[in-house]
């Protein structure tokens, strides 16, 4: 059986938040990537913050994130001039 409480903790440590954007499943996708990236490297900040990562550790692990996102872009086939 599954722990009530499950949902709660996820929600908290993996926040979404609703698509506003013109729908498309490629901007939906390219959202759900976003989101994914910002949770991430805001806890490498917090990580390099406390001490546990070096600021050269942080700064790489965010590049490659980075680096992911934008190669997401161009898979998705999203034009960047006219996305909004």
């Amino acid at each position: 059986m599954k722990d009530p409480h499950l949902a709660d903790k996820e929600s908290f440590l993996y926040p979404r938040s609703r698509y506003y954007g013109q729908f498309t499943p490629a901007h939906l996708v390219f959202n759900t990537n976003l989101q994914e990236f910002a949770q991430r490297a805001g806890i490498i900040a917090s990580l390099e913050t406390a001490g546990k990562l070096s600021a050269i550790e942080a700064y790489s692990k965010i590049e490659l994130l980075w680096n992911q996102l934008t190669s997401s872009i161009q898979e998705l086939g999203i034009d960047t001039d006219t996305a909004a």
